[in-house]
């Protein structure tokens, strides 16, 4: 067995049956094509390389091979390797330039196919193949008006343009990560395209000095899943997110809030077709935060005051709003009846009801809740996150 039929689909099945050509160009974040081509792989994806020879200098194509498990085209032979993988019909779902150089840049929008990446985006543009690239060169590089005319050009005809991110005078390379979720939202079902979905996860940190906090064990990872799913599935999503512990996708933007009163403030900027609330909120906060740290010599009391519920506020924004209700050991019958409850008060789409020992789990058992129906999904929290999506894809 070859290597990378080790970690073929080791991380989920949403590239399955998909083959992917990835063209690899000229620039130093050739360096990172390895690690895109073993992520595609652990997706499930069929990954065909084409390295031109400024890339092979920068990248080898021997551990190239070793993560696709083909050898990669170098140059194009009496085989057609261009028409075989790029024509209509083609063995190829999409055509992935990671990176993508100016120079490459500029061949594709005026034609000229010098080494086998540029030939494959000849055929892959003629026959209507899926084609995305990353660009990545010096910042000056990319502010060059050819280079930017260029970009025009190639993006009025369908070129999925993927970054660069700016940063100094650099137009560095997108993540890895981001390149695979693009390849996953362009392959896979896209039936929230166009929807403006706003998550909302994370735990709030209510004061108590200027040090403690009241919070939570939640972590954010459900928020996350679901940010993840909705743009894998074609959505604009944002992200706002209280304290967490998993990390966040830099190709989603992010809005931070600390307490549940920071979050209310954010609240006006909701303009979104649908609101999901998995946030661990607090229920109380204290009545006055401590000046200073409180000492620990002897014992203290606190009074707490109960802080605004968020829900019915962004109901107020929003006539699509999910939201969680987590409890302590009841029954599943008495969980159901108790998000009910909550969509009924609240005029709620739905509530994901759960335990509270989900939290900080990467598993968990929910009940989506509507008011005619119950749909019990369990598995890990991506799972979960599908099951959601799946519902309001057929539902919005």
């Amino acid at each position: 067995m070859h290597p990378s039929e080790e970690i073929y689909r080791e991380k989920s099945n949403k590239l399955m049956g998909k083959t992917i050509v990835v063209g690899i160009t000229g620039s130093i974040a050739a360096v990172d094509s390895f690690h895109l081509i073993r992520e595609l792989v652990k997706n499930g994806a069929k990954v065909v390389p084409v390295m031109t020879q400024a890339a092979t200098r920068l990248s080898a194509p021997d551990a190239i091979e070793f993560a696709s498990g083909m050898k990669p085209i170098t140059e194009i032979t009496g085989q057609c390797e261009h028409i075989k993988y790029l024509g209509s019909p083609s063995d190829a779902d999409l055509f992935l330039i990671y990176p993508c150089t100016a120079n490459t840049i500029s061949k594709m929008a005026n034609g000229i196919d010098d080494s086998p990446v540029t030939t494959m985006a000849t055929v892959a543009l003629g026959s209507r193949t899926p084609v995305a690239i990353a660009p990545a060169m010096h910042g000056y590089m990319m502010e060059n008006p050819a280079v930017e005319k260029n970009l025009e050009t190639l993006a009025e005809w369908g070129v999925n343009i993927i970054g660069p991110h700016i940063d100094r005078e650099r137009a560095k390379v997108a993540s890895v990560n981001e390149v695979v979720a693009w390849a996953i939202r362009l392959l896979s079902k896209d039936d929230l395209i166009g929807k403006k979905i706003l998550i909302i996860g994370g735990r709030s940190e209510e004061p108590m000095d200027s040090m403690r906090l009241i919070t939570n064990r939640s972590t954010g990872l459900m928020a996350v899943s679901l940010a993840q799913s909705a743009f894998e599935r074609g959505a604009e999503v944002e992200l706002w997110m209280g304290a967490s512990s998993v990390p966040m996708p830099d190709y989603i933007p992010v809005r931070r809030y600390g307490t549940v009163d920071d979050l209310i403030g954010l609240l006006k900027d909701i303009d979104h077709d649908v609101v999901i609330v998995p946030a661990a909120l607090a229920d109380f906060a204290p009545e006055s935060v401590f000046d200073g740290k409180i000492p620990s010599e002897k014992g203290f009391s606190m009074k707490l005051r109960s802080v605004p519920k968020v829900l019915p506020l962004i109901r107020e924004k929003c006539s699509y709003v999910i939201g969680y209700k987590a409890e302590s050991g009841l029954s599943g019958d008495r969980l159901i009846a108790r998000a009910r409850e909550r969509l009924e008060q609240y005029d709620l789409v739905a509530v994901v009801a759960n335990d509270v020992d989900a939290a900080g789990k990467t598993s968990a058992s929910m009940h989506l809740v509507t008011k005619n129906d119950v749909r019990n999904i369990t598995g890990t929290k991506p799972v979960i996150s599908e099951g959601i999506l799946n519902f309001v894809a057929e539902n919005l």
